[in-house]
């Protein structure tokens, strides 16, 4: 049996865009996705999504 995957995105509208940086991450990095990669280079690029997202979220926080 399958087990339903809990994440999901809290503003759906940011869907697009994520998808976006996870390919541009994926280009920079000379990645390509999908499931014939290994997991270690597929998570390499979640990995720098989430740095890039933390960065981007403490500069939001500093600049208030």
């Amino acid at each position: 049996m399958a087990v339903p995957r809990k994440n999901r995105l809290l503003v759906p509208e940011a869907a697009e865009a994520l998808e976006q940086l996870k390919f541009d991450i994926a280009r920079e990095f000379g990645v390509e996705l999908g499931p014939d990669t290994a997991a270690r280079a597929n998570g390499s690029v979640g990995g720098e999504m989430v740095r890039r997202l933390v960065a981007l979220a403490q500069n939001q926080i500093t600049l208030t």
